[in-house]
């Protein structure tokens, strides 16, 4: 399991509850972060009780950035690809170069303190009427996506950063936001795997990790939302796309999850389709619930959330005294010309 904290340091029943050997990972929120150096504290705190514990985040940009002071503020990244294909072409070798340094920038500066991963990128298409997809997302069809996405992904894999790709096989075209209640897609199956899939097939080689959606694709599973689903989590994207990485579920306390039954029946079933880690978020007694049912076994044939630790410490201090400060301090300055223009033009 990958939970969350309450707040800016740990509580003693949170210190107790991430020691139990069924909790792989945390992931931080905004009500976690305060600045850099506090962050730090926390981290510290966590790898105090475990060590081995994959520390996250979404840090995707634009609306969905947790941590802010003291930090690059990166634009949505609809915004942000828009402008680079605009400003230099679609397709462009600047285009590319440019998404790429903005992934690199993005994990060095989460892997500076201390974390492993941000859960990203949003691999949906914005279809134009889904808020909370809508300019998370890297382009308006599968071509763009993958180009975009595939650049910025590239990105964050030099920095040592593994990508989750999110979320399969595609949020974007239902209208309903699944933090709030289930969305029902009713395409046709070739529509969905033409369109919206297309883009997890085309870039499943450097996805370390699928996250999920919850969302119920009638002309493939009429009754399971994706995360509870043996038909897409082990027909489509084990058998017929060959992924052998994490398949990480979305938030388990997600409305949209909870149509399957209480937190452990969202667990049991979750596990049973095929999901290697769950998460389960902001509603810490139902964690606890979850943790005190646990039965832990090790598997060694189930991709583990361990494989998502970053590949190699970076720290900013001492980084400072190496080549690639200077790269660091460059492509920051670089990119924040841009994303100060977006940031004017969005005023």
């Amino acid at each position: 399991m990958i939970l969350d904290l309450e707040g800016l340091a740990l509580s003693a029943e949170e210190r107790e509850v991430i020691r139990h050997p069924a909790v792989g990972g945390i992931i931080f929120f905004a009500r976690n972060f305060e600045s850099p150096d506090q962050i730090q504290s926390l981290v510290r705190e966590v790898r105090q009780q475990r060590s081995d514990l994959v520390l996250c985040v979404d840090q995707e940009g634009g609306r969905v950035q947790r941590f802010k002071t003291g930090l690059t503020r990166f634009p949505p990244m609809q915004a942000l690809t828009s402008y680079l294909t605009f400003k230099y072409g679609r397709g462009n070798k600047e285009v590319k170069r440019l998404l790429w340094m903005t992934g690199w920038l993005l994990a060095v500066e989460m892997r500076s303190l201390s974390l492993d991963l941000s859960f990203t990128p949003v691999l949906d298409i914005d279809y134009g009427h889904n808020d909370v997809i809508a300019d998370r997302a890297f382009g308006s069809n599968a071509e763009a996506i993958t180009f975009n996405a595939g650049a910025f992904i590239d990105g964050l894999r030099s920095a040592g950063m593994v990508a989750t790709g999110k979320h399969f096989p595609g949020h974007g075209h239902v209208s309903a936001d699944s933090h709030l209640e289930l969305p029902i897609d009713e395409r046709c199956e070739p529509e969905v795997c033409e369109q919206d899939m297309k883009v997890f097939t085309n870039l499943m080689d450097r996805l370390d990790a699928m996250m999920t959606a919850h969302v119920i694709y009638t002309a493939v599973d009429p009754k399971m939302p994706v995360a509870f689903s043996e038909v897409w989590l082990q027909a489509y994207l084990r058998e017929q796309m060959g992924y052998k990485g994490v398949i990480i579920s979305d938030d388990l306390c997600m409305e949209g999850a909870k149509d399957v039954g209480d937190i452990l029946k969202r667990s049991k079933l979750a596990l049973a389709a095929g999901c290697n880690v769950l998460l389960v978020c902001n509603e810490p007694t139902e964690a606890i619930k979850l943790i005190d049912a646990c039965q832990v076994s090790d598997n060694a044939q189930s991709p583990s959330v361990r494989a998502l630790a970053a590949k190699e410490k970076i720290d900013i201090p001492s980084f400072s005294t190496l080549d690639r400060w200077e790269k660091f301090n460059a492509t920051k300055q670089e990119l924040e010309v841009h994303f100060d223009k977006i940031r004017q033009a969005n005023q």
